[in-house]
């Protein structure tokens, strides 16, 4: 099934695809077939297991061959982000083997960081560019829905604990992480004396304002049930800006597949379900003509921003411009 959360008539509702023009409501369908419905966010469809996903698919069906359920016309929604509010969104970074060749030294493991889910914005919704953002350019990614509490989980088992798949826009502010960027002595205990500590020089640059601030996470247009998807390390990933091409990849190319992403987060931070798991981006220009991704500057490129993943459909965002002085966060005397 092709999943969807959608405003329609200023309610928020949940439902499916039930043809390339349209969608249900599982709610309105539900009380059309005289049937119970408990679900009223796509995560509590997803905390439901098994049971909530089987009634989805029967309403799905009894749509379809009842004419008088109404069908709504995807053209006058507005959508959501497909979970609207999920506890957790894990970012798995430099995930690409492209990107090898520009690693100094990275460890043997999935690297992750967390975006919060008031990064969020639907499809055809604005990712708004706020003059405190400066730059800021998108990252096309495969993202994962869990499906229930993963803790410890073992690799060749993750799969159980896929949901479904979604497309996301892992938007990055490469001035916000380079104003945040720190050279400094962190301190260690030392290996010959754990009471005592000596200083090593490190770089960092935390994963907060620059991959978490408002509108840094398109996430859709649908939530693809895991049966829709056979092999999703075989999916094909383009994205554009204004109808220009800056990436062209296909899923085979993580460098951790997402079993072992799943597995890895979860020795860590137990994944629960509706988390979602955003695997790295596809970021091949796929062509010497072509520009790279990190050029699709969203303080001066005019939109759309286009993500299409196979299976999957298509994500499309309008960029605005939001000229407003934020205004000092400093108290008054304190510069």
């Amino acid at each position: 099934m092709y999943l969807a959360s959608f405003r329609f008539r200023d309610i928020e509702r949940i439902g499916a695809r039930i043809d390339d023009d349209h969608v249900v409501d599982f709610r309105e369908a539900a009380g059309a077939l005289g049937r119970p419905w408990d679900s009223a966010t796509m995560l509590e469809l997803i905390a439901g297991g098994e049971a909530a996903l089987d009634a989805a698919s029967r309403l799905l069906e009894g749509a379809r061959d009842n004419p008088d359920i109404d069908r709504i016309p995807m053209a006058d929604i507005a959508w959501l982000p497909p979970v609207t509010r999920p506890g957790k969104i894990c970012g798995v970074a430099l995930n690409n083997s492209a990107s090898d060749a520009r690693k100094i030294s990275a460890p043997d493991h999935p690297m992750f960081f967390l975006k919060p889910s008031t990064c969020l914005v639907g499809h055809r919704q604005p990712i708004v560019a706020r003059r405190q953002y400066m730059g800021f350019h998108p990252e096309p990614e495969l993202g994962v829905a869990i499906s229930r509490l993963a803790r410890n989980v073992d690799p060749t088992a993750a799969m159980r604990h896929v949901f479904g798949y979604t497309i996301v826009n892992d938007v990055t502010g490469n001035d916000m992480r380079a104003e945040d960027r720190v050279h400094y002595y962190a301190l260690y205990p030392r290996p010959d004396d754990p009471d005592e500590v000596e200083k090593r020089e490190q770089h960092l640059s935390y994963t907060a304002r620059y991959k978490g601030a408002d509108g840094f996470g398109p996430a859709g247009p649908w939530l693809v049930t895991r049966d829709e998807v056979p092999d999703p390390h075989d999916l094909d990933v383009v994205c554009s800006v204004g109808g220009e091409v800056f990436a062209e990849d296909n899923t085979r190319h993580y460098t951790f597949r997402v079993e072992e992403a799943i597995a890895y987060i979860s020795r860590y931070m137990t994944l629960e379900p509706g988390d979602i798991v955003s695997m790295g981006t596809a970021f091949r220009a796929g062509g010497a003509a072509r520009r790279p991704l990190h050029a699709a500057n969203f303080a001066r490129l005019d939109g759309p921003c286009d993500i299409s993943i196979s299976r999957l459909g298509t994500l499309s965002n309008p960029i605005e411009r939001d000229a407003t002085e934020p205004g000092d966060w400093r108290l008054p005397g304190r510069r």
